[in-house]
């Protein structure tokens, strides 16, 4: 019984042991997939990168609390730009670690994926976490110090955008309001118009008017003839007419008596 005992404790650390050794077999082949994926700087090699995650999960199926596992696992992802999966990865280190030097690592790198969703206050808070653990973290601080840039240059370009639209808005207004005030001007030169034209149509009119009562009154200014007058006028007329035409006939005469003279002399 005893000795079944003792065997039995011996396989099973025969067993503890053989899956310690599978776990870090897949770190391993991560971490070399990892490398390799590295050193192509011309390319981003994103299938490695997928296949070390696939490894680093695999060994973390075995042991979920490891912290460099899971730190290389936040690595990888950050390599396939699944950056807000890897700022949360990196957050959760950062609350559980406590070596100092290990926190302030992983406030970085979740710094860095925080930017890379240009979630500017975010990674801001970020590095001064990191640089709260190691203040002499020299790329925590430069990050920091490019990060606060991206914001200011990021607040001044709103600024000046917003300035931007009020005076577009502005000038907006303002040639909403010219247009209203050309319209009103437009609208009452056009009414003056109207009222000048009626003003000549109605004074043409009255002129028109006056003019036919003046030819009237003219009309019934004038002395009406009698037919007795009217007469006597037309005989005055006649007995001119022949007055004339016995001096026309008398002075005719008289020429030809003179012709006749010359011609018998």
């Amino acid at each position: 019984m005893k000795i079944a005992c003792y065997l039995l404790l011996i396989f099973s650390f025969l067993s503890i042991k053989t899956n310690a050794q599978e776990e870090r077999k897949f770190i391993r082949k991560g971490n070399d997939l990892y490398e390799e994926a590295l050193k192509d700087t011309a390319h981003a090699d994103t299938t490695k990168f997928n296949k070390a995650e696939v490894l680093y999960r695999k060994a973390l199926e075995k042991r979920p609390d490891d912290a460099k596992w899971n730190y290389n696992l936040g690595n990888a992802l950050y390599k396939q730009n699944n950056f807000k999966e890897s700022s949360e990865k990196f957050e959760e280190l950062a609350k559980k670690n406590t070596d100092k030097i290990d926190k302030s690592r992983s406030y970085y790198n979740m710094g860095n994926s925080l930017m890379m969703q240009k979630k500017l206050d975010e990674s801001i808070e970020a590095y001064k976490n990191a640089l709260r653990n190691n203040p002499n973290d020299l790329e925590s601080k430069y990050n920091l110090i490019y990060a606060m840039k991206l914001k200011d240059q990021k607040q001044k370009q709103k600024q000046k955008d917003k300035n931007k639209d009020k005076k577009d808005n502005k000038d907006k207004n303002k040639n909403k309001d010219q247009n209203k005030q050309n319209k009103q001007n437009k609208d009452q030169n056009k009414d003056q118009q109207n009222k000048d034209q009626n003003k000549n149509k109605k004074d043409q009119n009255k002129q028109n008017q006056q003019n036919k009562q003046n030819k009237q009154q003219k009309q019934q200014q004038q002395p009406k003839i009698s037919k007795e007058n009217a007469e006597r006028m037309l005989q005055a007329l006649e007995n001119n007419e022949k007055k004339t035409q016995k001096k026309l006939e008398k002075a005719k005469a008289v020429k030809t008596q003179q012709q006749k003279i010359e011609k018998d002399w």
